[in-house]
């Protein structure tokens, strides 16, 4: 279950969406691509996934430059592992 502080962030994150984030939503909302539907700025755990479709159990993350430093690296590890 996500902590409140989770959820709050969640929310957030949804209404500062970046431009790739925003591109890729218009896509996979309301179940245009195949008919699956997808979920934004889903809490999973301790972590938050940018698209999650339930059911087909698949997460997509977008990932920007600054996720080629090594600490952003090891978080990424982190949450990748997490999420599978």
């Amino acid at each position: 279950m996500p902590t409140k502080r989770l959820i709050h962030l969640a929310r957030q994150l949804r209404k500062t969406s970046t431009d790739a984030e925003r591109r890729i939503w218009h896509y996979v909302k309301s179940g245009r691509l195949s008919g699956y539907s997808f979920r934004r700025q889903h809490p999973m755990g301790n972590y938050i996934a940018d698209f999650y479709c339930h059911s087909a159990r698949l997460v997509i993350e977008l990932d920007g430059d600054q996720h080629g430093e090594d600490r952003a690296m090891e978080y990424d590890r982190r949450r990748t592992d997490a999420m599978e």
